[in-house]
């Protein structure tokens, strides 16, 4: 699955993979110059604001400082961290058990429910967020419908359930693959020895699941950490929300940086604690040689199977998207404008495609130097790039508004600077992608194209790059996609004049005009259905 290979690069930047190509890397060439350009160009932006940042509040008033010992700012790290473990764990355990449905069992239709349950990765949290504001209430679509008003969702309990919803497909696109690469002979072994299913799979199966899920629950804990759409919209007091606040609301915006230096140290702390649990067992065996068997569900299994599948699929794709249709209907009869903004149609399609092709573009030598030229240099710039992906995004705009307004101020609220700031953060997409294919790329193919006379350019243009084209457009396709939904970066660095999608979203259901937000998120869904398309429906591999 393209989304997992973000991850293991992150997770494994020298895994066994990897280390099965060591013995035929050219190790003793030094990389040309020019293979340094392009990451250097799109990192230094993110990466020199971020420490000069650092360096501001180090430098702070005393008001700054008393901002980061305060009692509020203890009680958004309780909040904050309280949001990050239950959103982790509910996905963990929602994730985990739909891969083992199905990868494991002999459930009919398993394609079309591994197509449904991944679904929410297409829908933006925030969009999530809107449609159970919307359903909800008194006044709720909910209550229209049946006369039953349900309880508002906002607050804790509103941002847990849209985070849970947008994040456990990570979980379960992840999880799915590892279980497929587990040879299925331990279980059936551990079978034939009186193990009964669940047995089985707890003492066997989970263990050797440990990576994949500590890499999930990573992913999941950065982007609840991270989030910005949901938490305001449900009204919760999480960092990103009161960092926002305080960016936008005051004329000394230093305790916003304050607190975005909490919140990256959050972060990192998280990336610490999941590369301590690693451990130092070996997790890898010989992919099976055989078909695996499928487990035969009894019939009280079965419906029970089903009847999970089916209530996060409602929750996760059939309730948003029933609740902006009807909020769409129901704007329309009343005479609501719910027309389309085909400037931030346009916009967003611009800005996301730029992305998508910068980064790509400069993942192909991040890629080259990872594999071909493994050094301590090439590592830390492989870190680099998965450490630029987990900064919040809301902290990584704060700082590069910081850094343009005082050093590159022609550059401030730019498309320019915009656009490298999205292939920055998600540049490790496509690293993560290029990276994979290059591995299966044969080195001598590159060696006997510079025997045959061409230069490193010129091989690399001819040989290399036609190689792994499926794996950049993989990987450009998932930035395409993540960059449609980004939207703190967007709110903070777009050019005056300048709309998203994204934007007229949260725009319009910040102001309650959930018909105009619905009308967007539609559309939004609907653009975004094409990247998902490519990564999910046509790359069947995580179910039988």
């Amino acid at each position: 699955m393209t989304v997992q290979a973000p991850i293991e690069g992150h997770n494994d930047p020298l895994g066994a993979e990897e280390m099965a190509t060591t013995a035929r890397r050219p190790r003793a060439r030094r990389p040309p110059w020019w293979l340094w350009a392009a990451p250097v160009l799109i990192l230094i932006p993110v990466l020199v604001p971020v420490a000069a940042l650092f360096l501001r509040v180090l430098g702070a008033t005393e008001s700054a400082w008393a901002t980061l010992f305060s009692i509020r700012t203890a009680e958004l790290l309780v909040r904050s961290s309280l949001l990050v473990v239950l959103v982790t764990t509910t996905s963990l355990i929602v994730g985990v058990a739909a891969s083992w449905i199905l990868v494991r069992s002999n459930l009919r239709w398993k394609s079309v429910w591994g197509v449904l349950v991944a679904m929410p990765l297409v829908i933006p949290s925030y969009v999530i967020a809107l449609s159970y504001l919307a359903a909800s209430g008194p006044r709720g679509l909910i209550a229209d419908l049946t006369g039953v008003g349900l309880p508002v969702a906002s607050g804790l309990g509103g941002a847990w359930v849209a985070l849970t919803l947008s994040t456990y497909p990570y979980v379960f696109l992840i999880t799915a693959a590892a279980l497929r690469r587990i040879d299925p002979s331990l279980e059936e072994a551990a079978a034939g020895l009186g193990a009964h299913t669940w047995r089985a799979f707890r003492t066997v199966a989970l263990p050797q699941l440990r990576p994949s899920m500590g890499a999930a629950a990573l992913l999941v804990g950065l982007y609840t950490l991270s989030d910005f759409g949901a938490v305001s919209l449900m009204r919760f007091d999480a960092f990103t929300r009161v960092i926002y606040a305080q960016y936008s609301g005051r004329l000394d915006r230093t305790p916003a940086a304050v607190l975005s230096v909490v919140l990256i140290l959050i972060a990192l702390a998280l990336i610490f604690g999941e590369e301590r649990t690693r451990g130092r067992s070996a997790y890898y065996t010989q992919r099976p040689s055989r078909p695996l068997q499928p487990r035969t569900l009894r019939p009280g299994a079965r419906a029970g199977a089903i009847t999970f599948l089916g209530v996060i699929v409602i929750l996760g794709v059939v309730v948003p998207v029933s609740v902006l249709v009807a909020w769409v209907v129901r704007g329309a009869s009343l005479g609501m404008a719910v027309s389309v903004d085909w400037g931030a149609v346009g916009g967003s399609l611009v800005a996301s495609a730029l992305a998508a092709v910068v980064a790509s573009a400069a993942a192909i030598p991040i890629a080259v130097l990872a594999v071909r030229y493994t050094n301590r240099a090439t590592r830390w710039l492989e870190r680099s790039v998965y450490v630029t992906f987990s900064l919040p995004h809301i902290t990584v705009a704060l700082a590069v508004v910081f850094f343009s307004v005082n050093f590159l101020e022609p550059l401030y609220q730019s498309l320019a600077l915009l656009v490298v700031v999205y292939a920055a953060i998600f540049l490790a997409q496509a690293t993560g992608s290029a990276r994979a294919a290059l591995l299966q790329v044969n080195p001598n193919l590159e060696e006997a194209a510079r025997s045959l006379g061409k230069g490193p350019l010129a091989a690399l243009r001819d040989v290399t790059v036609p190689l792994i084209w499926k794996g950049l457009l993989a990987g450009g396709a998932l930035v395409f996609l993540t960059t449609m939904k980004e939207l703190p970066v967007t709110l903070i660095l777009r050019p005056t004049g300048f709309s998203t999608l994204a934007v007229r979203v949260w725009s319009a259901a910040d102001e309650l005009f959930y018909a105009r937000a619905a009308a967007s998120a539609l559309v939004l869904l609907l653009v975004a259905a094409v990247p998902m398309y490519f990564l999910v429906i046509r790359n069947r591999e995580y179910v039988s």
